[in-house]
C-alpha cells in the first residue's frame, strides 16, 4: 500500500467537489496512464452521487458519507459507506441496457462504472450500511 485516505462528508451533491480535491492527493506520484486515472475520478464521481441523489435521497442532508481510498502499486481500491435502504446493485446492472443502447439519463453511469471497474459491488456491512467498492487496476 502506498497510501490511504478517508474522508467524511455530508449527503449534499455541492460535496462532490470536495471529494473531487480530495482524491487527487492520491495520483502522487501520478498515474501514468492520465486516462486511467480520469476513469478513477469519474468512478468516485459517480459512486458517491448515486449514493448523495438515489441512497440518501429520503434521509437528511446532513447524513454522513464515508469514504475510504488505497493506492497500491498496481490499484486504486474505493470505498463508499452509505446508510440507505438495500440496492441489488447485480440485479440493476442486468435490467439496464448496455451504454451504447442506453439514451435514457438513468443506468448509464451505473453500466459506466461496470465497464470501468476491475471490481464492483455494493454490500451490506455488520454495522447495517451498505458499501460501494470499486477498484481500478492500472
Amino acid at each position: 500500500m502506498l497510501n490511504k485516505i478517508n474522508l467524511q462528508v455530508d449527503s449534499r451533491l455541492e460535496a462532490a467537489e470536495q471529494v473531487h480535491e480530495w482524491f487527487q492527493q492520491l495520483n502522487q506520484p501520478a498515474i501514468p496512464d492520465t486516462i486511467i486515472w480520469l476513469q478513477c475520478l469519474t468512478l468516485l464521481q459517480e459512486g458517491f452521487i448515486n449514493i448523495a441523489e438515489h441512497s440518501h435521497k429520503d434521509l437528511p442532508p446532513e447524513t454522513p458519507i464515508d469514504i475510504e481510498a488505497v493506492r497500491f502499486h498496481d490499484r486504486i481500491e474505493m470505498r463508499i459507506w452509505s446508510q440507505g435502504p438495500p440496492f441489488n446493485l447485480k440485479q440493476r446492472l442486468q435490467e439496464t441496457p448496455d451504454l451504447e443502447d442506453n439514451y435514457d439519463e438513468r443506468g448509464r453511469g451505473l453500466k459506466m462504472m461496470e465497464q470501468w471497474a476491475d471490481d464492483l459491488s455494493y454490500d451490506r456491512t455488520e454495522d447495517n450500511r451498505h458499501c460501494l467498492y470499486i477498484m481500478k487496476r492500472f
